[in-house]
């Protein structure tokens, strides 16, 4: 993975500093977007890497698929991709490109694990005290884990924050062990 990641990067920073120069972050996000769940889908990634296409008809069939959303650079892009044998860097390039859009607007998506469903002024705490730790923007995609217990568990990109009650036990027998 790490491989296809540097594999990756440079296309997501050109096509980052391209959607810069526009204006049109967003757009490109959807679009990645899009193009990254048509590669995620094995059928048609499997029907793409077919050897008898070529690489213009491999292009032309992902972004007849991918429909109007596509633009004419985008469409450039899949092209490329697919003279180099690349169309399965989609994937990567959209979270390369997703990162350097959360860097450029400093904002960072938070998953936060929590026992029970957190009302929405729980909501907000944490995503103000977040925000004011990691100096950024906070957005928040929770889900439950009764497992937990209590608590919450954050996950900030590389950042993981572990105030569970089943995280605390587990320090304590480990503590207790030692």
């Amino acid at each position: 993975m790490a491989e296809l990641t540097t594999l990756a990067r440079p296309y997501a920073k050109a096509v980052f500093r391209l959607a810069l120069e526009q204006k049109n972050l967003a757009e490109w996000s959807d679009v990645l977007a899009l193009l990254a769940a048509f590669m995620h889908d094995k059928e048609l990634a499997a029907y793409l890497s077919q050897p008898r296409w070529t690489a213009a008809e491999q292009a032309a069939a992902l972004c007849k698929v991918a429909g109007e959303a596509v633009s004419p650079q985008a469409q450039a892009l899949v092209g490329e991709l697919a003279h180099y044998k690349r169309l399965t860097l989609l994937p990567y390039i959209a979270a390369l490109y997703e990162q350097y859009r959360a860097d450029q607007e400093r904002s960072v998506e938070v998953q936060v694990t929590s026992a029970y469903d957190m009302t929405p002024e729980q909501t907000l705490q944490l995503k103000q005290a977040l925000g004011r730790r990691l100096g950024r923007e906070v957005h928040i995609a929770s889900h439950t884990d009764a497992s937990l217990l209590g608590g919450v568990i954050v996950h900030a990109g590389d950042l993981v924050i572990d105030a569970s009650v089943r995280g605390r036990i587990a320090k304590l027998r480990d503590s207790l062990n030692s």
